[in-house]
């Protein structure tokens, strides 16, 4: 089969950052499914495994975990799904990624694609949406109310894949006020058209523009990227006992800050109950198929912005690129071998 890989760590700009291989093809055994590929969506956490996490035994290392395709075979130990199944997930980040014409992936974590997507469309939400959704149902709990708080989300970095989906679930499952940050007008455009009901600008003071939209400090913050940079104004402008949570991977992060208020900070990773196969982990793909029903009812949109082509070591560098240099709105997708 056709995959994409890499053998060192390094830079993007390196002939060798990613390569074109031929690969064996997998088999399916247990809880696994084996999946032909569709189409699949690059995110930040490619890149990052990219720069840091050495290939092992001299085996090229495979990314990605965004996926749509269809179900070809399934183990002996699965219940949930058959071959001819269109499917989307997001991967496990301990097992090999999904840049490859055939993956295997556990059910639990695995949905039904929704059929009014085609697979580019579809393959740019499932790793957003579950952090998105894991962070705001499962971590900040948004639906039961912080006292005396503004029923506001405050989400930093509001044009991104997960900033994207966030507003979306937000207007599509709580009544909510969403408060998305963006800088340039083309990002604040897009948060609007997402259902944001006020867009501020990151690069100036936040305390002050949440003010002057006439609203209380808000009880929840969302923040998806250059947390370091905003804690001491969340702790100026977030109600106290409000909740905060965060996704990015700052080198240091002072929440001290957030002591007077009596702030409670909480981590999401898309990936937690997957590496550690938690009790839980069928969860994920339960709320893929909730999602799915909410795209089939037109509450919620893909993010998927630009389509780079089939997927190659050549079209996945510049995705890698596009989204090292901070600039993205939306997500990359690639479609085919």
């Amino acid at each position: 089969m056709k995959a994409v890989g890499y053998y060192k760590t390094g830079t993007i700009d390196r002939a060798d950052a990613l390569v074109d291989l031929t690969l064996d093809r997998p088999k399916a055994s247990g809880k696994d499914l084996l999946v032909k590929i569709q189409a699949i969506s690059v995110n930040p956490v490619d890149f990052k495994i990219r720069q840091s996490r050495p290939a092992e035994d001299g085996a090229a290392a495979i990314l990605g975990w965004d996926a749509v395709g269809e179900v070809v075979e399934v183990g002996e130990e699965t219940r949930l799904f058959k071959p001819g199944d269109r499917v989307w997930y997001a991967g496990a980040i301990n097992r090999s990624g999904t840049n490859a014409e055939y993956h295997l992936v556990d059910e639990r974590i695995v949905g039904h694609a929704p059929k009014t997507l085609s697979a580019a469309q579809a393959a740019a939400l499932p790793l957003t949406t579950l952090t998105a959704h894991e962070m705001l149902f499962d971590r900040l709990h948004v639906t039961a109310d912080v006292p005396g708080a503004t029923r506001a989300v405050v989400i930093i970095g509001g044009s991104g894949g997960v900033g994207s989906i966030a507003i979306q679930l937000l207007r599509a499952l709580t009544d909510l006020t969403v408060i998305a940050t963006a800088s340039r007008p083309e990002t604040q455009d897009w948060v609007k058209s997402l259902g944001a009901h006020h867009v501020i600008n990151h690069r100036s003071p936040l305390a002050p523009q949440i003010e002057a939209l006439g609203l209380a400090a808000p009880g929840f913050v969302f923040s998806t990227t250059h947390t370091h940079q905003y804690i001491e104004q969340i702790a100026e402008f977030i109600a106290p006992q409000g909740r905060f949570g965060l996704i990015d991977d700052p080198e240091d992060l002072n929440i001290m800050p957030f002591k007077a208020k009596a702030i409670s900070t909480h981590w999401e990773l898309m990936f937690t109950r997957s590496l550690f196969e938690t009790p839980d982990m069928a969860r994920q793909g339960e709320i893929l198929n909730a999602v799915a029903q909410l795209v089939i009812e037109g509450k919620v949109t893909s993010t998927a912005t630009d389509t780079l082509g089939q997927i190659t070591a050549e079209n996945l560098k510049k995705a890698h690129a596009i989204l090292e240099s901070g600039t993205a709105r939306g997500k990359l997708v690639l479609e085919g071998f």
